[in-house]
């Protein structure tokens, strides 16, 4: 397989990885928009605060960024839209983030991950800001 093919779909996603912010501000719009409809929501919340903490290493910040992006693109392999298999490409791009950064998630990452789900999505974004 060619580099370009197995790169496909990502280029997007790395390039918007770069801009923290945007990234930060289009996570919460569509979170608050599919929550409801992902069974990895807790593990989604837990890497985006592992990757905006000052205390994370710059490279896993850059993977876990880079998984979140996919999230947040509105296109993507499979598209979200679609029911049952409509987030399964997003929740494979985040678990194998997730696995090569998991040491680097910490405890409080995932408390925070389910006090956010606990008080619902809008209040948690404005304590994010």
């Amino acid at each position: 397989m060619a580099a370009a093919e197995q790169g496909a779909g990502f280029e997007a996603a790395d390039r918007l990885a770069e801009d923290r912010e945007t990234v930060r501000r289009r996570f919460w719009r569509k979170l608050k928009r599919v929550v409801a409809h992902l069974p990895f929501a807790e593990d989604l919340l837990a890497a985006y605060y592992c990757a905006f903490d000052k205390q994370t290493p710059r490279h896993v910040q850059a993977s876990l960024l880079g998984a979140i992006a996919y999230f947040i693109l509105p296109f993507d392999v499979v598209p979200d839209m679609l029911p049952m298999l409509g987030f399964t490409d997003d929740a494979a791009v985040l678990a194998t983030a997730i696995k090569l950064v998991a040491s680097h998630i910490t405890p409080d990452h995932r408390e925070a991950a389910r006090a956010a789900l606990k008080r619902g999505v809008g209040d948690a974004e404005a304590e994010a800001a």
